[in-house]
């Protein structure tokens, strides 16, 4: 079915159309600097499809929550665990609700990691559940960085890698993403690139100019015409648009953004009580007292340091050494702690599903609770500690000739696919049935069966297992350097552990 909707007016009366579906197969970028009207274009867009199609908008400000009062967009506060969110979202999908995740109030690194999940939860929706959804993404450029900032590595790579599913691999899945950012520079390429729409609005800077022209298909002569475009002005280019570049003038909208353009208001007139109104504290106010700081002692010369520090070394050479005062840590008691902190953690069913460094922190807390000695482990160490817990092998096993030689096997992976590759492995010694795609995609932290079955086939490529299919279905996972496999399991039977619990209850 086709569908238009009016974004405004053309040159010469006309109007400016946009086909939403194929606006939901070939995606749309926007860009145009600060108080160009890019927020103003997605409220429109957003208000003229509303009735057509499923809504997502990401919002970083908390501007587009005032949708909800005309048009039912359910508000999702963005102040949640990842969990949350990523169940949220499956449950949108499912039940095709437009939303809109508020951001607002959260740092930098916490909006990009709200909605990196958010965003994994639609990505990973059941199949049945791909129905066309418009994913609204405002200043993607804090969520797409193009080079890194003040944010970690991780929460970079976990928004970055979210978005780019969103531009890349979105369609197939019924996502049309509609990303709109103040600079193309600040945006990467690789999220940029996947879009087939554009409107370009105001900007000033040559870099931005000049890339805006060659997306546009326009010589680099014409770029000057974007630093006279006014506000709500746009250049619009694209099968869903136009397919020559087309000024536009976007309309008017019927809901508005809670925050708006600041506007020059008369100043009050000064009065003979201005002084008083300034320099006497209200009765409610505490009064500061202002202390100055002592004068620093002058700097010890730097050869009297470098005697003080030979001598005290001679010093505590001569003396016998002092007792410890604390006594020598048991090294199998600190394990023991640590396995019991492991095995705890790992009892919660949302643990699977929670990142290593969210896992991390909760590890830390319980080892200070538990008092365990000794120093902390680090995050790799603690990584593959909880890959092996995964794997519930039992102390007489883990002995094994063969199962210490998985571990060395294990070491040429990364860190995130281990626990993976140990569930597997301890079927193998243990001639245990072959893991479900469920229960490898839950050791992944994921609920997606494809990827928990690209998994084993990236072990194959490696060299690692060999997996072969009997008649009946089942699959089998052998691996020759072990020398042993896996009895034959059913790929598409349920979770374990989740089987197991509900049968407790």
């Amino acid at each position: 079915m086709k569908v238009d909707i009016d974004m405004g007016a053309a040159p010469a009366g006309a109007k400016a159309m946009l086909d939403l579906e194929e606006l939901l197969a070939t995606r749309l970028l926007v860009q145009g600097n600060s108080g160009s009207g890019k927020s103003h274009l997605l409220r429109r867009l957003l208000e003229q499809s509303a009735q057509w199609v499923q809504q997502c908008v990401i919002d970083p400000e908390g501007d587009f929550v005032t949708l909800a009062d005309k048009y039912g967009h359910v508000v999702v506060d963005g102040a949640r665990t990842e969990a949350e969110l990523t169940r949220i979202a499956a449950r949108i999908r499912q039940h095709r609700v437009s939303v809109v995740l508020d951001l607002e109030g959260l740092d930098v690194e916490q909006q990009m990691r709200c909605a990196a999940a958010f965003l994994g939860g639609l990505f990973d929706a059941e199949r049945d559940f791909w129905y066309p959804m418009l994913v609204v993404v405002d200043e993607a450029q804090l969520f797409a960085p193009a080079v890194a900032g003040e944010v970690s590595d991780e929460a970079r790579k976990l928004s970055l890698g979210a978005m780019t599913n969103l531009m890349c691999r979105g369609r197939k899945r019924g996502l049309a993403g509609v990303i709109a950012t103040q600079r193309l520079a600040k945006l990467a390429k690789n999220v940029a690139a996947e879009a087939s729409n554009f409107l370009m609005g105001r900007t000033f800077l040559d870099i931005d100019m000049a890339r805006a022209a060659d997306l546009l298909g326009m010589e680099r002569r014409q770029a000057e015409q974007f630093r006279d475009l006014a506000r709500g002005h746009f250049v619009a280019l694209g099968p869903a648009l136009s397919r020559r570049p087309l000024p536009v003038t976007i309309g008017a909208v019927e809901t508005s953004a809670r925050s708006s353009s600041p506007k020059l208001t008369p100043l009050p007139q000064p009065g003979d009580d201005a002084r008083d109104l300034i320099f006497t504290p209200a009765p409610e106010e505490r009064r500061t007292i202002i202390r100055k700081a002592p004068t620093p002692p002058a700097p010890t010369p730097t050869a009297d340091i470098l005697n003080q520090l030979t001598q005290a070394k001679a010093l505590a050479q001569a003396e016998s050494p002092a007792p410890t005062l604390f006594p020598e840590i048991d090294e199998a008691e600190r394990n023991s702690l640590i396995e019991a902190v492991m095995h705890e953690m790992l009892n919660d069913p949302d643990a699977s599903f929670r990142t290593d460094a969210v896992l991390y922190q909760d590890f830390l807390v319980r080892c200070r609770i538990r008092r365990v000695p000794g120093d902390q482990l680090s995050l790799p160490a603690f990584r593959r500690r909880l890959a092996v817990a995964r794997a519930g092998i039992d102390g007489e096993t883990a002995q094994g000739e063969p199962w210490q030689q998985a571990l060395e096997l294990s070491k040429s992976l990364p860190d995130d696919v281990q626990g993976v590759f140990f569930i597997v492995a301890q079927a193998a010694v243990t001639a245990s049935p072959c893991p479900s795609d469920a229960t490898i995609a839950r050791a992944y932290g994921t609920h997606s069966s494809r990827r928990a079955r690209r998994l084993l086939t990236y072990f194959e490529e490696q060299g690692l297992i060999v997996v072969r299919t009997d008649f009946t279905g089942n699959r089998v996972v052998a691996f020759p350097d072990l020398g042993c496999e896996t009895s034959a399991g059913d790929p598409n039977g349920p979770d374990e552990p989740a089987q197991e619990q509900f049968a407790a209850e």
